[in-house]
């Protein structure tokens, strides 16, 4: 990182991230284009778990090149300044990369399922039934890097 003034290298902010974060964004790779889409999602160290129907653009690209990236922010604030040089922002931000992969197993995919619910509702252990776990695919980001930035 450039500006090492503005990394952010606590495990507890990193995680504090994680768990505030309204929503993550996944780029990939289509052929020789981009392609990005914002996606709930939970985690645990290590790991991002994402769900989605079985089939899609996303899906397709992913089981032809599980490379992905991803960035996530929060407490985003515009700050004016006296001159259009002088503005800047305010934020607390994640960027990595990692490899994806689909999860099968219905025990798996509750415990990631589980991860994503947990995080915007704040409770616990939930019941799946077999039919909604058969047709929801639950994605896995093994995280290869990833790097906190703050400003403000």
């Amino acid at each position: 990182m450039r500006r090492k003034d503005k990394e952010v290298a606590e495990p507890e902010i990193v995680q504090y991230i994680l768990e505030q974060a309204p929503a993550i964004r996944i780029a990939m790779c289509d052929e020789h284009m981009p392609y990005i889409v914002a996606m709930n999602f939970g985690w645990e160290p290590g790991r991002i778990y994402l769900h989605s129907a079985m089939e899609g653009r996303k899906i397709s690209i992913l089981e032809r090149n599980s490379r992905v990236a991803f960035q996530t922010d929060l407490n985003t604030e515009i700050i004016a300044g006296e001159s259009p040089c002088n503005w800047g922002a305010k934020y607390l931000s994640l960027i990595g990369s990692g490899r994806a992969c689909f999860i099968e197993t219905p025990e798996e995919k509750k415990h990631a399922l589980d991860l994503i619910m947990s995080k915007y509702s704040g409770a616990g252990d939930f019941a799946y039934p077999s039919s909604t776990l058969d047709k929801t695919c639950v994605i896995r980001i093994d995280i290869a890097e990833m790097t906190g930035k703050k400003s403000g």
